[in-house]
């Protein structure tokens, strides 16, 4: 799969339009186009982060030319990465949540 297919894969499991991935990007709908399309597009490593963001995945996930980079390992990684971005106080109310679940 090429990281044109990943993008729009991820991009249509999440509902998204092409214009609702661009505005989440900050890009245009025509250069989404171009990534999901075109087999030629590299894009800079800072619009990969942004896509894979606005996505809910990692980098490594749309590039790996493999394909045995499973989502759901992705999804934590990118779950991850927001959690690292939290305040201590958000933190904190995540892992008691934890916590509680951990109890059942």
């Amino acid at each position: 799969m090429t990281l044109g297919q990943r993008v729009r894969e991820q991009r249509r499991e999440r509902g998204l339009t092409l214009e609702g991935l661009a505005e989440r990007v900050g890009s245009s709908k025509s250069y989404m186009w171009e990534i999901e399309n075109k087999e030629v597009v590299r894009p800079s490593a800072e619009k990969l982060a942004m896509i894979a963001t606005a996505l809910d995945t990692t980098v490594e996930y749309l590039l790996a030319g493999d394909g045995e980079k499973e989502e759901e390992n992705a999804e934590d990684i990118a779950f991850f990465r927001k959690y690292k971005k939290m305040s201590a106080p958000e933190k904190e109310r995540l892992r008691r949540i934890l916590d509680a679940l951990d109890d059942d």
